[in-house]
């Protein structure tokens, strides 16, 4: 039986030790790190829901999101919808409150 030659590539396998050695010092890259699914649609009842369980104004509420006062109450009242990275921080907000306590 003929012996089945493989490719080799030396740059490719230099790649390869760059990125072990990357991950072995904790940086992340596309091929070592799980992404998370993408954001939940946030509905007018759950971004109520996200600031009522903080306990804080609709006002209190936009300054903590860095939203404009009329952007959070559009969400609420299903005017807007959030999205993109509007969408991923209020996932933050709902599973983390405690990250968004404000200090004077």
């Amino acid at each position: 039986m003929k012996k089945q030659e493989i490719p080799f590539s030396g740059g490719e396998l230099l790649e390869a030790l760059d990125e072990t050695l990357a991950f072995a010092q904790g940086k992340a890259t596309l091929r070592t790190t799980t992404l998370p699914p993408p954001a939940q649609t946030a509905t007018p009842s759950r971004v109520a829901n996200i600031r009522m369980r903080m306990n804080v104004s609709q006002s209190l509420f936009a300054k903590m999101l860095n939203v404009s006062q009329i952007t959070a109450k559009s969400w609420e009242n299903g005017r807007r919808q959030p999205s993109g990275p509007s969408l991923r921080l209020l996932e933050i907000a709902e599973a983390h409150p405690h990250v968004f306590t404000m200090t004077k």
